[in-house]
């Protein structure tokens, strides 16, 4: 069978990173989650004053040291997925707070932040094999993947999977706290302006909400053993 990218776009608390995991541990392909990046950025402008008191972003202050932030995923032992790192820092439970994921979309929207993403992602995909998961691989990042996934659940679906995450965690916060996060999150993705979380045409379509991880696992091996056909 041939090499070929894999494309997993969706909505938050979709599942999709969990699944793209699983794929890409199935088929043995190497797994990159583009919403880390994102949120690593975010991480990189709270700890760096870029973030004003009102909640606004110093725009130009970050363009301007955006060459300063480096990203990269890390095998570890013990760990299922590679680590993320921050110019040569561990910040993979850092970057799944609350706090994080409440700045996370506006940063997404910063044109000059998506286009440095972007090229890194892409030289990421140069050699295939990969799985990528994230808010627009299939319809900017890689246009052409072989295999487009678009996931997606309700609302409350999502809410209480994060909800169950965060309690796992440590982090206490209402239902309706992150069911309200949940759904600004779509807004924010949906809306703007540079690359929005859109379904590619081509994209095959996995509402989640009610099926169980092995079957959807079932589902996309499905899908990837057809496209992947010489």
């Amino acid at each position: 069978m041939k090499k070929i990218v894999i494309a997993i776009d969706g909505h938050s608390s979709s599942g999709k990173s969990t699944m793209a995991k699983a794929l890409a541990r199935e088929i043995g392909y190497i797994y990159v989650d583009s919403g880390a990046m994102y949120r690593a950025v975010t991480l990189y402008a709270m700890r760096n004053g870029f973030f004003r008191a009102d909640g606004s972003i110093d725009e130009e202050g970050l363009r301007a040291r955006m060459g300063d932030v480096h990203i990269e995923f890390r095998l570890e032992e013990g760990k299922d997925a590679p680590q993320t790192y921050l110019n040569g820092e561990r910040v993979e439970d850092e970057i799944r707070t609350m706090e994080v994921s409440n700045r996370v979309s506006p940063i997404a929207t910063l044109a000059f932040v998506r286009e440095a993403l972007v090229r890194m992602q892409q030289e990421m995909g140069e050699r295939k094999g990969i799985v990528m998961d994230g808010r627009d691989i299939g319809t900017t990042v890689f246009p052409n993947a072989e295999l487009k996934i678009f996931m997606t659940a309700s609302v409350e679906v999502r809410a209480f999977r994060r909800h169950r995450e965060l309690a796992w965690k440590g982090e206490e916060h209402t239902m309706e706290e992150i069911r309200q996060n949940v759904v600004e999150r779509d807004r924010i993705d949906s809306t703007r302006a540079v690359s929005p979380l859109r379904q590619a045409p081509d994209a095959k379509v996995l509402d989640n909400s009610d099926i169980p991880m092995p079957e959807q696992l079932r589902i996309m091996k499905e899908w990837y053993d057809e496209a992947a056909k010489e």
